[in-house]
């Protein structure tokens, strides 16, 4: 299945703003437990950057969870 980059992004992005409210935590909740700012949390979310993969490393380790799970999601 061929998917565009912006699509995986926006569905990443999404993905993630799920696992972070399920968690009850706000965006600058889990940007303290990144170490990266609010607003870059916010554009993550939202699918406006294409952050690095050491970005969803801290991401995954905030979540406790591993890498592959956070990057395991439904294309919409």
């Amino acid at each position: 299945m061929n998917i565009s980059e912006e699509t995986f992004i926006v569905n990443l992005g999404i993905h993630i703003r799920q696992l972070r409210e399920k968690r009850g935590l706000s965006q600058q909740g889990l940007a303290d437990d990144c170490g990266i700012p609010r607003n870059q949390i916010g554009r993550i979310e939202r699918g406006k950057i294409n952050t690095g993969i050491r970005t969803f490393i801290r991401i995954a380790n905030a979540f406790d969870i591993e890498l592959t799970e956070l990057l395991s999601f439904h294309l919409k």
